[in-house]
């Protein structure tokens, strides 16, 4: 007869970076039901609008997330300046679109990082994130912090990139790539990773579209859908498409941010290629008075801020809704069917950021 079981599955695991919980019910090893319980994290950062002036505000934005950090500060200076009908100078929404790029290719590195820890691959984890280090010393170079940027602005940003700097930032990635090229291959081709992920946590497209995935997860599944290419910041002026695999498991979730990561560079070289000379910011004046629903694509998927504001330096309201809020279901629907020892992979496979969920 076979006996089920509920297992506790976090908030403290090993192979967890943030604290999420999952109730698995078990028959055997199988799982055949998972229930998510959020909320281990409150930290009251959407209140603070109301007590912090609407420009310093993008400080705390950027704290929402260490790893996605300029990306939610950017989606917040977006808002705002939609409500103030502020037109941001040309080459500051180039360096904004560098910045976004670079910070994906940390993220995604990082995960990769976090995916081969899951299944005991030591070796391949230190050399993804020494890797992410490289990244992450361009980063510091160009706008003084590794993780948190504290480079974009109401208005623009807050640092330039000289041409030199950024012939060099574009040489030395596309020398990146070879290097790139043979660690991914091991996530791609070796036959110990492909047993651990090809087949495992199987989304279908229709399930994927239905439950309102975002991001890698959602185009693992098989939708071109991808932010970005409602051309915010200077993704207007960049030839991209978004990087899509069918086959929806957790193999293909993987390979998407592996490919992503090499078109990353490529965006960056044509930013790099195509920038403006001009300011990098203008001056604000007054303050915001309306709402505005501001979208951009995080490396975990699509981020929208809503911002209302009343006329004063504090605003009236802002919320969040971050991408791993909208994957969870997801994630519940992969769970059943899947074997014990393959639920810390599957949960890493949406890249869970719990911070940026619950705020």
């Amino acid at each position: 007869m076979t006996k089920r079981t509920i297992i506790p599955f976090g908030p403290q695991h090993p192979v967890l970076p943030e604290p999420i919980h999952l109730d698995l019910v078990l028959e055997d090893e199988l799982v055949v039901e998972a229930i998510p319980s959020i909320g281990f994290i409150h930290r009251g950062l959407e209140k603070l609008v109301e007590k912090k002036d609407f420009i310093d505000f993008v400080y705390v934005a950027e704290r929402i997330c260490g790893i996605c950090s300029f990306i939610h500060g950017l989606t917040y200076c977006i808002a705002v300046e939609e409500i103030m009908k502020i037109k941001v100078p040309e080459r500051a929404d180039y360096l904004r679109t560098i910045w976004s790029e670079l910070s994906r290719m940390h993220s995604h590195l990082l995960w990769m990082g976090l995916m081969a820890d899951s299944f005991g691959f030591e070796s391949l984890f230190m050399h993804t994130w020494r890797m992410r280090e490289k990244i992450l010393d361009i980063i510091e170079n160009t706008t003084g912090g590794r993780v948190i940027f504290a480079s974009a602005k109401v208005g623009g940003v807050r640092r330039d990139i000289d041409s030199a700097t950024l012939k060099s930032i574009s040489k030395s990635l596309e020398s990146y790539k070879n290097e790139l090229k043979e660690i991914t291959d091991i996530f791609i081709k070796d036959s110990s990773v492909q047993h651990r992920l090809v087949g495992v946590g199987v989304l279908k497209k229709g399930q994927a579209y239905e439950l309102g995935a975002v991001g890698p997860t959602l185009r693992a599944s098989g939708w071109s859908i991808d932010t970005r290419k409602l051309g915010y910041a200077a993704y207007k002026n960049i030839d991209f498409e978004p990087v899509v695999e069918t086959s929806g498991d957790s193999y293909a979730r993987c390979v998407v941010r592996i490919k992503e990561l090499f078109q990353s560079i490529d965006i960056i070289r044509q930013l790099a290629g195509k920038i403006p000379d001009g300011p990098i910011e203008i001056k604000i004046t007054g303050n915001p008075d309306g709402e505005f629903f501001a979208r951009t694509e995080q490396p975990r998927g699509e981020v929208i801020y809503y911002a209302k504001a009343n006329g004063t330096k504090f605003l009236q309201r802002l919320r969040v809704r971050t991408p791993t809020f909208a994957n969870i279901p997801s994630l519940v629907k992969m769970l059943p069917g899947s074997s014990l020892a393959d639920v810390p992979v599957l949960v890493l496979t949406i890249d869970p950021c719990i911070s940026c969920t619950e705020r």
